[in-house]
Formats: structure tokens, sequence, C-alpha cells
């Protein structure tokens, strides 16, 4: 497979999402109401080149730099630029220009839909699997998204150490893709049909988590997952007993993260605050915090919070100057009170 075939597909085989012969590239309706009506402000032509699979706006967004890998028409990055404000900013990334001058074309006009004095949107050439090349600098992100592309890429581990290098410190991939129950073989993903529909290229998940744990992602959070029909009785029968599933991944860049859960103790209070999840802060499939309700977790999952934007939102319970053996779910905080989750320093006492 090589970029000239993904960018023959996307940028003139398809000219609609009408076009596509599968239902993997297709974000489902159900969606929140906030979201809907951001969408209804984005340009008709941006919306009639979507192709996504899932929905890419997590929370905490206001402010935030954000980069959005292949975006495409850019429907994905107008949408963040309405929840980042006027004080964050939204680039997306993508190699094919049809694309690329649909979502050009319609800056000024999102940045008046939305109320802005200026656009605070940008669209850069480029592959995925080469930042560097496009003048990012290490540690420039605050969140990096995707919606349905990793699948394309031709070097996925390039993709998502790049990712890495850019993310600043405590921030987080965000992004949903294909996947399949199995690796699938050679002869399929030479296959410019099944690649461009974004299943033949799609990674056996087991693989995806051992990439992202060795480029630097320690704890890969699944957000939700459902499985893909393909209804195409051709490609079907080309794909056989492959099995395929659209999911949402999140990967923070986070210090002195543990291989497996462990137990030091600790527990989180949720603050409420987070608009859209004031009552109830979902960070992944396993866990969900309701405000005021106090939590036992992991070390991991400590922090995860207390390294990332979420910080803000939580009182934390407990250090990590104490080690209780393998995390069990349901176990109560060892300490009451409430202080502030710190890594103890290299070397250096906890008393």
């Amino acid at each position: 497979m090589q970029h000239e075939t993904v960018q023959e597909y996307y940028g003139e085989t398809l000219q609609g999402s009408s076009d596509l012969q599968t239902n993997a590239c297709c974000t489902p309706d159900a969606m929140p109401d906030y979201l809907k009506k951001i969408l209804g402000k984005i340009h008709d032509e941006v919306l009639s080149r979507y192709y996504g699979c899932g929905l890419v706006a997590p929370e905490a967004l206001e402010g935030l730099k954000v980069l959005d890998l292949g975006s495409g028409s850019g429907r994905d990055v107008y949408a963040l630029s309405a929840l980042v404000g006027e004080d964050g900013f939204v680039t997306g990334v993508d190699m094919t220009d049809a694309q690329l001058d649909v979502a050009r074309a319609h800056m000024d006009y999102h940045a008046e839909a939305f109320g802005y004095a200026k656009p605070n949107t940008a669209f850069v050439k480029g592959t995925i699997e080469d930042l560097g090349a496009l003048g990012f600098e290490d540690n420039s992100f605050d969140l990096i998204v995707s919606n349905c592309v990793i699948n394309l890429a031709l070097d996925k581990e390039a993709v998502l150490s790049e990712a890495y290098r850019i993310l600043k410190p405590g921030g987080e991939m965000y992004f949903s893709d294909v996947y399949a129950d199995r690796r699938v073989p050679g002869s399929l993903r030479e296959d410019p049909v099944l690649y461009g529909e974004c299943l033949s290229g799609a990674l056996y998940r087991n693989d995806f988590i051992a990439l992202s744990k060795k480029v630097g992602f320690g704890d890969p959070r699944m957000v939700d997952t459902r499985v893909l029909t393909v209804e195409n009785p051709q490609i079907e029968a080309k794909l056989g007993n492959i099995g395929f599933t659209s999911e949402t991944w999140r990967l923070f860049k986070l210090n002195n993260l543990d291989a497996n859960p462990e137990d030091y103790g600790q527990a989180v209070i949720y603050n409420g605050g987070l608009e859209h999840m004031a009552q109830v802060f979902v960070l992944d499939e396993d866990k969900q915090f309701e405000a005021g309700k106090c939590v036992p977790v992991c070390g991991n999952t400590a922090r995860t919070l207390g390294q990332s934007r979420f910080a803000q939102y939580f009182d934390f319970i407990g250090t990590f100057c104490r080690h209780y053996g393998a995390f069990e779910p349901g176990a109560k905080p060892d300490a009451p009170g409430t202080q502030a989750a710190v890594e103890p320093a290299a070397g250096g006492s906890c008393c």
C-alpha cells in the first residue's frame, strides 16, 4: 500500500460520504445535543466530505491547543474550534489536496458562525507519520485527536510515537478508529478498496495496545466500542470471518506509571464543574466518578487525573508513600482527609 493510493481514494474515488461502500467510516447518528448544535453550524460542503467512525470531542477543551491527525474536510477541526473558544487553536493535518481545499475554503465562514473575530484554525499538508517535517515541536500540543485515520497510516508505530513526542506532559491523545479481532492477512492489506474503506489497514487490538505502551503511552484506556457491520456482500466475502469494531481510546502522556493497577490506599472526589458532565465524569468505559462521592482508585488512575487537565476538578486523598499490593476495585481508601496526590521525590522520604 502507498500513500498515493489512499490519496486517490479520498481525493478522487470518494466525492462524498454516500460513495463509501461500507459503513466502517461512518459515525453513529446518536450524539450529545450540544454537539448536534455545533455541527448544525458547520458548512454543508465540509459535512458532505466527512469520513469518520466516532466522536472525538472529550471534556474540558476551553483554551487548548489541539491537533487533528487526518483532518480531511475539516469537520472535527471546526467542531473542536467551537469548543476550545477564541483562546484555543485547532490545527488539522491531512495529505490529500482535495480534502484540504474544502477545509481551507471555509475558515472565515466558521469563525463568523462561532462569533470569533478571526479564525482559530489552520490546515497543514503532510503525513501523520512524520509530524517533525511539518515543524511540530516536542511538548507543543495539549490534545491530539483523530477520527478513523490511523488505520490508513502505513507506519502506525510512527504515528503513535510522533503523537507522544509532541504532546505536552499530561496531554492526551483521544481518538476513534477501526480495529480487527485478529491480524489482517497481507493479501487483504494490498486491496485498495478494503484499505480505503478503513478495514484491511485496521490494527489487531492487542497489537495496538502493545504499540501504545512501546512508544510511552503506558496505560491505554478504552472509552467505548461498537461492532461494525460491513453490509456489502462482496466485501464481506473477501473479509471472511474477520470481525471489526469501532473504538474510542484515550492515551495520556504521564510519568511513573505502574505496569499494572496498584493499590496505594488512594481515593478521589469529583467536585463537578465540567460542562456536560456536571454530575458524573466518565474517564473510560470502566471508571465513572459521581460528583461528591469518594472513590478508591489505583495509582495509575490517580496519576492520570492528577497529571492531566482534569486535576482541577478533583480532590485527591492519599499519596504514593505506601504500597498495599495489587489494586482491587471496591477497596476503601486507607486514610481519611483530603490532600494532593503527590509523587515522592526520587530517593527521598515520604514523611
